[in-house]
């Protein structure tokens, strides 16, 4: 008879490791909303990098393989999660810049209103009569016209509208400035018929400047007639630009609306030159020195148009033009006829005959 031992069975309880977080079967992060995953090179497709979308794209979910392009009218939010609807831009009476442009242009517009009614009052005054009078009232009804046609710059662009801004722009500016020359070379013609046996007294008269400015107006009118017959200006909708959609006024030729504006810049330079050169004639009649400071500001302000133009677009490029009209226009009124106004109004012992004839 054997004796069995009893042996009992001590069981342990086994000790995990306690890990700080549940471990994962990935080596890279979930990706956002907003981002999607990419492969990274010469690793596992477990390990990812996560990179925003793109311009225009958005995902919604976690760990996206690819981003989602918006609808044509939408755009995506900050977070590019979701798409919002772009908004519609352009240079409205409603808009702040907008209702500034069009009040500055409309009180702008009376001040040649208000000097012609000045030389209307004292037409028969040295001043007045030394200053080839038709001349100026026709340069500041033209005036008048200049700045108002920044209004045409002002709301929605329609067809019809941005065939006609521009070459209104052109044509009226164009008159302005062959009235402007046509007075340089009076002035010029003027003070030549003074000598004795000169044959430029045929030349004096209202027919000589008349003639000049008909030739200059007749060339840019030609000119915007072909423009907007072989490529108008139209409305378009610019859906490129980010977060918004632009209506503008497509110019249909980018060359035809530079070369309108060339030749308003030859026809300033030609004055600035003419005015120049006869800036020391005698005072009597002299206008050339007031000319010639309305042709630099008018130059100068072109110049520095057209960079400030390209840089900019949407609304903002609407403005500059707006802007570059009023300031234009405005320094040609000052330059021309403030000091005149001043001698009407404020000193009229000097608007008499006998003073004239002193000078």
């Amino acid at each position: 008879m054997y004796a069995t031992e009893n042996k009992s069975v001590i069981k342990t309880p086994v000790k995990w490791q306690k890990f700080p977080q549940i471990p994962t079967s990935v080596c890279s992060e979930a990706c956002h909303p907003g981002y999607r995953k990419i492969v990274q090179q010469g690793q596992p497709a477990c390990c990812f990098d996560c990179i925003p979308c793109s311009d225009g794209e958005i995902s919604n979910t976690s760990d996206a393989s690819i981003c989602i392009k918006c609808q044509e009218y939408y755009w995506p939010n900050s977070e590019k999660d979701f798409c919002i609807e772009k908004y519609v831009e352009f240079l409205s009476y409603a808009d702040p810049l907008g209702t500034a442009l069009a009040v500055i242009a409309v009180v702008f517009s009376l001040m040649p209103v208000g000097v012609l009614c000045i030389f209307i009052k004292h037409h028969d005054t040295p001043v007045v009569k030394a200053n080839n009078r038709e001349v100026s009232y026709f340069l500041l009804i033209t005036l008048t016209l200049c700045l108002l046609t920044a209004l045409l710059f002002i709301g929605l662009p329609r067809n019809e509208i941005c065939l006609f801004r521009q070459p209104a722009f052109g044509i009226f500016f164009s008159i302005c400035v062959s009235a402007v020359l046509a007075k340089t070379i009076t002035v010029v013609i003027a003070f030549k018929a003074t000598k004795p046996g000169s044959q430029m007294k045929n030349w004096v008269g209202l027919k000589t400047p008349l003639f000049v400015i008909f030739c200059c107006f007749l060339f840019q009118f030609s000119l915007c007639i072909v423009w907007v017959s072989v490529s108008p200006p139209f409305s378009e909708i610019n859906k490129k630009q980010p977060e918004k959609i632009v209506i503008q006024c497509n110019e249909g030729s980018v060359l035809m609306f530079y070369c309108m504006l060339g030749y308003l810049g030859i026809l300033a330079t030609i004055s600035l030159i003419i005015a120049f050169l006869a800036r020391n004639l005698p005072n009597s009649f002299n206008e050339a020195k007031f000319i010639t400071f309305s042709m630099i500001v008018f130059v100068s302000v072109w110049l520095a148009f057209v960079p400030a133009y390209i840089s900019t677009k949407g609304k903002y490029m609407v403005a500059v033009e707006i802007f570059a009209i009023l300031s234009s226009s405005t320094g040609l009124l000052l330059c021309i006829f403030s000091s005149k106004c001043y001698i009407i109004v404020m000193r009229p012992e000097r608007n008499i005959r006998g003073f004239v004839l002193r000078q």
